[in-house]
Formats: C-alpha cells, structure tokens, sequence
C-alpha cells in the first residue's frame, strides 16, 4: 500500500484544482476511456478463447501439443518492448502477411491480447485438470447434450478459474506501456492509453500531473476488479455455504 499511498500524497502536490484540471482534461478523459474499453475487451475475449485454449490443452491429444504448451507462456518470457517488436514486424508496414494496423486501435487490442494470453488459460488449465468427469458422463448417459453437460456442469466449476483469469488480464491490459508505444502510434484522442499519457507527463517533468491521472486509473480500476470479485463470490456462493 506504500507505493499507491506515495501516488496518492503526489497527486495532491497541485492542490484540489490543479488535480481536477489535470484529470478533467479532454486529453486525458481520452486516455482513459481508451485504455478501459480496450481493456475490457481484451478481458472479454479471453475469457472465451482462453477458455477453449485450455480444454483443448486439457481435454484433447494431438501432434504438438507440448509445444503448444509452452508457445503459451510465450508472453510471460518476452519483455514488453520485444513484444512490441515482434507485433511491429508482424502487422507494421513491412507485414510479411500483408496485414498494416500501426497507429489504430486495432493495434492495441492486438497488441494486449497478446501479452494477455496465458492469464485465463493457466488459471483454468488446473481446474480442468482436477475436474471429475464422472458427472459428466453420468448426464451424458441420461441423455443431456454436449453444450448442457458444459452449460450445466463444467462451466459452474471452472467460471471461478475464468474469473481470476479475467481479473488478472484486465488488470495487465489497464497498465501495459511496452507492447502498445510502438505499435499504437500514441496519437492523442485517437491511439494514446492512459499509461503512455502517464508516462509523457512524467518525461515532461509534471509528476503531480502523471499522478493524478494515475490515481484516478487505479480507483476505476479497483473498481472493476471489485465487481468482477462480486460475479466470482457469486458465481460460488453455494461453496460458501457449505
């Protein structure tokens, strides 16, 4: 809590009116708009393809499979900025598949879905793994369909592992700087995210200014976070209960 407190304390340098005016500015309202959706989207999206990653890697045998395994953790291993590099060369004005989205929002959804992708995999991957499938077949031998036994059963088990995984993706996508400061082009009220206006600022030299914007992305954050902790306290209330 130090840290945040320290952001929080230099935030205030300005007084009340210089962080309204800060964080209130057009500019950056922008940012973080862009930052959040993108984010939201991104957590969105992995839930459903990490998800099917993680049965397929769980579930199904094919050649390759441990490659595939490991090619997951790939973002983990990068730094950010080579995973910039590496999306600059795939979808940049030299794309060997002939695909340019530099300086688009596109970009950016791309750029975090890819250093996004472990996060709802590996945290569903074990669940599905300890996951009893005598349940299963035994509605299975009742008569239930495929997308009932997954609706109805599978599902309600792994939703917390999909949660967590969501929470932490968002969480990852809300802050990411590397990935995105080649690729979006950080042109503002198109293409710039809250954490490269963050980090102008403070290049610039205004601190309380790159903090004020900074706290305000943590409390909407926060936020966020909360609220998906309140689907997953939810979505497992009957665990409780017992």
């Amino acid at each position: 809590m130090l840290p945040i407190a320290a952001v929080v304390w230099e935030s205030r340098a300005n007084g009340a009116a210089g962080f309204w005016s800060v964080v209130s500015d057009s500019q950056a309202v922008s940012a973080l708009e862009l930052s959040l959706v993108c984010a939201l989207i991104v957590a969105g999206i992995n839930a459903a393809t990490g998800t099917i990653i993680a049965w397929v890697l769980v579930r199904d045998d094919f050649r390759g499979k441990s490659l595939v395994n490991a090619i997951i953790d790939l973002p983990f291993a990068l730094p950010t900025i080579v995973a910039g590099l590496t999306l600059i060369a795939l979808y940049g004005p030299r794309s060997p598949v002939g695909i340019d989205v530099t300086d688009t929002r596109t970009a950016i959804v791309l750029a975090l879905l890819f250093v996004t992708l472990p996060f709802v995999v590996r945290t569903v991957q074990p669940v599905l793994l300890e996951l009893d499938t005598e349940m299963e077949e035994a509605a299975r031998s009742l008569g239930a369909g495929e997308g009932t036994v997954f609706r109805r059963i599978v599902l309600p088990n792994i939703l917390p592992g999909i949660l967590s995984g969501v929470a932490l993706a968002f969480a990852r996508a809300v802050g990411e700087i590397g990935a995105l400061i080649l690729i979006s082009g950080n042109l503002p009220f198109k293409t710039q995210v809250a954490s490269v206006f963050i980090f102008l600022h403070i290049q610039s030299g205004d601190t309380a200014g790159a903090s004020a914007i900074a706290v305000v992305l943590l409390a909407i954050s926060f936020a966020v976070l909360l609220v998906i902790g309140a689907i997953r306290y939810f979505a497992t209330r009957h665990e409780h209960a017992r």
